[in-house]
């Protein structure tokens, strides 16, 4: 499939609004997907056909000075997930501390259980069982 004539027209036209703030057809965001859409071209005619266009915007964007939404997208996950490391490790470091008093408890409740065995063993029954006589 061949590409439309006017297609980079198209995309020049998107990038002018989208730079200036004023999408039409996406939601503005400083990305290749948001570009093709507002020109209405597929993605991949900016990221295989018209790669100076791509380019060029992506240019245009860090002379703003501008962080594209995906990259703030992806430091907000970052941040997110350290917290969530840093939160793990502690949890990590907790039970870590606890495992030896649980195996004091566990040791020092299996001594007991054998001892309970042990009495239980050594004792007589107490319980005398009462037979009827037959009539």
């Amino acid at each position: 499939m061949s590409p439309a004539l006017d297609e980079r027209d198209r995309i020049r036209a998107a990038m002018d609004r989208i730079l200036s703030g004023k999408p039409e057809n996406s939601n503005g965001a400083l990305t290749i997907v948001a570009l093709a859409q507002e020109a209405g071209v597929p993605r991949n005619a900016l990221t295989q056909r018209h790669l100076d266009l791509k380019k060029e915007f992506y240019d245009h964007v860090a002379e703003r000075g501008a962080v594209n939404d995906t990259e703030v997208r992806l430091r907000a996950k970052i941040t997110k997930l350290k917290k969530t490391i840093d939160n793990k490790n502690k949890e990590l470091e907790q039970l870590r501390a606890d495992v030896p008093a649980l195996v004091r408890a566990v040791n020092q409740l299996t001594l007991e259980n054998q001892q309970f065995r042990q009495a239980l063993e050594g004792a007589r029954a107490n319980v005398v069982p009462l037979v009827r006589p037959r009539p």
